[in-house]
């Protein structure tokens, strides 16, 4: 099994690409370095964690601790689109709508898979097995 199969991490790379043609092509030259490269690296900083936490996945806490990063990177993307497109930088409405929904749909999927990430590797109880004779209860090896 490889992080590629998971749909948040394919829906984040071609997301990538999106916002990357976009911020070259729909955006002033200013904007290309300042805002821009900001949503560029916000961007693929959802991808990278999203790999991140999945090569880490043997140890729980980190792998849900890379994907709520993820899931901040994703609204901090959403969050440079929203500036570019209220300054006025970015005027291309159809494209915004676009990126807006997929990136909403994006951060929906990161949080649900967190929290089957959380629910399915949360420690229970720990099995234990009572000794016959004195009835008290121990740890199963």
């Amino acid at each position: 099994m490889s992080y590629r199969t998971l749909e948040i991490w394919q829906k984040a790379r071609v997301l990538t690409v999106d916002v990357h043609k976009m911020s070259l092509a729909k955006l002033p030259k200013l904007e290309m370095y300042e805002e821009g490269a900001q949503i560029r690296r916000s961007m693929k900083s959802v991808r990278s964690n999203i790999v991140e936490g999945y090569g880490r996945r043997r140890y729980k806490p980190e792998f849900i601790k890379f994907l709520i990063y993820a899931q901040a990177s994703c609204d901090e993307t959403t969050d440079h689109l929203e500036t570019l497109w209220e300054t006025g930088s970015l005027t291309d409405e159809p494209l915004f709508r676009d990126l807006s929904a997929r990136l909403d749909i994006l951060g929906q999927q990161i949080n649900a898979f967190t929290q089957s990430v959380e629910a399915s590797h949360r420690p229970g109880p720990s099995p234990s097995i009572q000794h016959p004779a004195s009835g008290i209860q121990h740890p199963a090896p």
